[in-house]
């Protein structure tokens, strides 16, 4: 649930404003009781809200939950506009349709390597690949220094969607005396480097093209590029593909209207896929991370209006499991096993079923070589990813790295410094 805050000259910038579901609002620690979770959670906005006045903008880097999903719930304790691109734009004006702020959002839309002045920042768009349509990261200027924000990316040479990874603009930025590389650490305990979107065809048609039956797969329904390739999959193997979950319907519907859709795939009606031929049926199902209310779940059930399984069908589960999530998905696995159906989990098989969107070891020391900023700075990760991030950029030479917690305020010019505990944080719930 990303909120960043940069700041210079008494203003500050926004980067990113995002939700979790289903959590408590204190950290779980080991041995203790779980808390009260609640549905969705943010960061506690107490700071910037306190300082609005000196808020010059809020930048979304891409449509992920965890990016944007918090700013239909506090928007208005802000109110200043927002600045993404097209995708991102029409997944944020449909998330305010259904709230009172539809018409009083303004949102600027910005291409690929557009810059915005955004009070006395300069913002750049930059390309990267990642697992949703439109992900960028930014740099920033001031004139105290200059900043890159990576968000979270990949190094994708072959991503299905958009463009293979580009690594001029990053190499560029090594002539240039970067002042901070701000970096996505999720995988950096992970050796190597990270699947290509485009390595799970190979996987998921060989599951689905020898299936008899009924095929369920369930995946993130942000990732359009697997969606793409399950309907390339389908039609391939004359079957038709069916979305069950109104997320994953919602995603496709954005796709379309911003051309990211391949309309020659056969897509089935929801309410007609019960009645189709087993071996003509996938359907694309919400709920990977065993959701209790999502579709997964339900059929595991029996409960789902307009399809059940029969023994032999199989369920494929292209997605990782998110940390945390380990309960909930061995229940639904095992529900699912005990109906008869085939599952096969993406850890479990031989060809890869899906893929990460953020680097691993290789490609973290790729970027690092290639900005050769003076300061790392790790995120987006727990405290081991962010120690072990912080390694890599000083074996690849970075003079400073700064690991720090939510709260501390990272003092980048004119002397590095971290003042510990500078900002209180936390987590607030969200209700509409």
């Amino acid at each position: 649930m990303n909120l960043n805050l940069f700041g210079h000259a008494g203003q500050w910038l926004m980067v990113d404003c995002g939700v979790t579901f289903k959590e408590p609002l204190q950290p779980q620690q080991s041995g203790l009781a779980s808390s009260e979770t609640f549905d969705v959670v943010s960061a506690d906005p107490a700071f910037i809200v306190e300082h609005k006045e000196h808020l010059a903008g809020i930048v979304i880097t891409h449509a992920h939950e965890d990016h944007v999903g918090a700013i239909p719930y506090l928007w208005q304790r802000f109110q200043v506009p927002i600045y993404t691109t097209a995708f991102t734009a029409e997944v944020l004006r449909r998330k305010l349709a259904q709230t009172k702020l539809a018409d009083k959002v303004p949102i600027v839309v910005v291409n690929t390597g557009d810059t915005q002045k955004i009070g006395v920042f300069e913002v750049q768009w930059l390309a990267i690949t990642h697992s949703i349509p439109e992900p960028h990261g930014m740099v920033i200027k001031t004139p105290a220094g200059t900043i890159f924000h990576t968000a979270d990316w990949k190094i994708d040479n072959n991503p299905v969607l958009g463009k293979g990874f580009q690594s001029r603009p990053f190499k560029r930025m090594g002539e240039k005396n970067m002042t901070a590389m701000v970096c996505d650490s999720t995988n950096a305990l992970r050796p190597g480097h990270s699947v290509s979107e485009s390595e799970c065809y190979a996987g998921l048609k060989q599951l689905i093209n020898e299936a008899s039956g009924r095929v369920v797969v369930s995946c993130f329904s942000s990732n359009v590029a697997r969606l793409l390739t399950l309907g390339r999959i389908a039609k391939e193997t004359g079957r038709y593909m069916a979305l069950l979950g109104r997320s994953l319907q919602n995603m496709v519907s954005i796709a379309r209207s911003t051309g990211y859709w391949d309309e020659s795939i056969p897509l089935a009606e929801q309410r007609h896929i019960g009645y189709l031929p087993r071996e003509e049926i996938l359907a694309v199902a919400t709920g990977s991370q065993g959701e209790p209310r999502a579709a997964m779940q339900r059929l595991a059930n029996d409960s789902y209006r307009d399809l059940n399984l029969d023994k032999g069908d199989r369920v494929i589960f292209s997605s990782m499991i998110i940390p945390g999530n380990e309960e909930p998905i061995e229940n639904l696995v095992k529900a699912l096993k005990a109906k008869g159906f085939d599952v096969f989990q993406a850890h479990e098989t031989e060809l890869p079923i899906h893929a990460s969107g953020h680097p691993c070891q290789e490609e973290l020391k790729q970027m690092y070589s290639w900005v050769k900023p003076q300061i790392a700075i790790p995120v987006h990760g727990e405290a081991e990813h962010i120690a072990s991030s912080a390694a890599i950029a000083k074996e690849c030479g970075v003079p400073v790295q700064m690991a720090g917690l939510n709260g501390d305020l990272y003092v980048l010019a004119p002397e590095p410094a971290i003042r510990r505990q500078a900002v209180r944080t936390g987590r607030i719930p969200l209700v509409q």
